[in-house]
């Protein structure tokens, strides 16, 4: 990191620390794209599209402030080494672009080879910042349990055009609305794979990491009729952030999430993740379970180790014992995809693999959903 970035990076930091949220974002935002802040320009003036919801890899840390490492978005390297991800899934990988009034994004769309032309599931993967398609399908390992258990992986892919950054654009007033922005998209993506595919529309599901977590939140709440349950790792609720500067506070605080629907849920965060808070996994069972006819839950708390980390489950259930959100708590893990493939980015070999939980609660809600 060049004097001139980093003389940006702590200039931010006291600016956080200040409470002047935008102004750092701004700042940031400038200082990663190599530009010398100009300073006859007003900071509050300066483009801030956020990059947000990915932290930096320690060794890439040098110099950034700990409190900015969320912004940055320079993200982990791949083990790849920077080149072409690639798999050892048997089963077939399809490039495709879906485009509609809202705009383009291209997917990867993993047919297994235990698919058969019957109707199976489909499960929608949202990457976090700075990640492509292929990079989460690698360490998400979701790829070799559609292998196992027979179902449709895709993979939507931001545009740079969109957020230069890859991230989805979670926080942005215009893509947490049903029918425009992201959220149409992604849920166009969906229904192109339905279409041209033999999908179950009763098992039809979204997860995330990261700014993917908080995007897939938004599907949910969303799109409800769409998708039957959805997995958040690491990621933020729906409506906690409206701008660049409430999601910068919202990763910290967990805001002051949106109304969401009845859709059944399941998060898993690590309580050493310092990019996204902790409290951010609270306020998406919270905001889950306040919903409902019969919001009043049973929880049930265990814990156990998984690959050598600790964990804690917590499970809610409604009156008539019907599974609608579930909370896993990795004890020690970071910002990562809890039992993932260490050769993609942003993937935790140790704990519970979140992949083969997430697939677990979405045929066991499914089965027991009343609609």
């Amino acid at each position: 990191m060049n004097q001139a970035a980093r003389a940006g990076m702590t200039e931010a930091l006291r600016l956080t620390q200040a409470g002047r949220l935008s102004q750092a974002s701004a700042l940031l935002q400038q200082t990663l794209a190599g530009a010398a802040p100009d300073p006859a320009m007003p900071t509050n003036a300066r483009p801030a599209q956020a990059r947000l919801g990915m932290p930096i890899h320690a060794r890439q840390r040098r110099g950034i402030p700990q409190a900015l490492a969320g912004l940055a978005g320079t993200g982990i390297p791949s083990a790849t080494g920077g080149l072409p991800v690639t798999t050892n899934d048997p089963g077939e990988v399809r490039h495709l672009s879906h485009t509609e009034p809202a705009g383009s994004r291209t997917y990867d769309l993993y047919q297994p080879t235990s698919y058969r032309g019957r109707p199976v599931p489909l499960v929608v993967m949202l990457h976090g910042g700075s990640q492509t398609a292929a990079d989460f399908a690698l360490g998400t390992r979701m790829n070799e349990i559609a292998e196992q258990q027979a179902f449709l992986v895709a993979y939507p892919e931001q545009s740079i055009a969109a957020n230069r950054g890859r991230y989805w654009n979670w926080f942005q007033p215009g893509d947490q609305i049903r029918g425009v922005g992201e959220p149409s998209i992604i849920a166009g993506i969906t229904r192109q794979i339905m279409t041209a595919h033999a999908v179950d529309p009763g098992r039809v599901y979204v997860a995330g990491l990261s700014a993917g977590g908080a995007m897939a939140a938004v599907m949910a709440a969303t799109y409800p009729d769409l998708y039957r349950a959805v997995g958040v790792q690491s990621g933020l609720a729906y409506g906690s952030a409206h701008d660049v500067p409430s999601a910068f506070a919202a990763m910290q605080s967990g805001g002051s999430p949106g109304r969401t629907s009845t859709v059944p849920l399941i998060v898993f965060h690590g309580d050493r993740d310092s990019t996204v808070a902790p409290v951010n996994a609270d306020r998406l069972i919270a905001a889950r379970t306040s919903q409902g006819a019969h919001s009043r839950t049973r929880q049930v708390t265990t814990s156990g180790t998984e690959n050598g980390r600790r964990f804690t489950r917590r499970t809610h259930h409604e009156r008539q014992g019907i599974l609608i959100a579930e909370q896993w708590t990795v004890h020690g893990g970071a910002h990562a995809w809890s039992g993932g493939n260490p050769a993609g980015s942003y993937a935790d070999p140790q704990g519970p693999s979140a992949s083969r939980e997430m697939l677990r609660f979405f045929l066991e809600t499914t089965a027991s959903t009343i609609d």
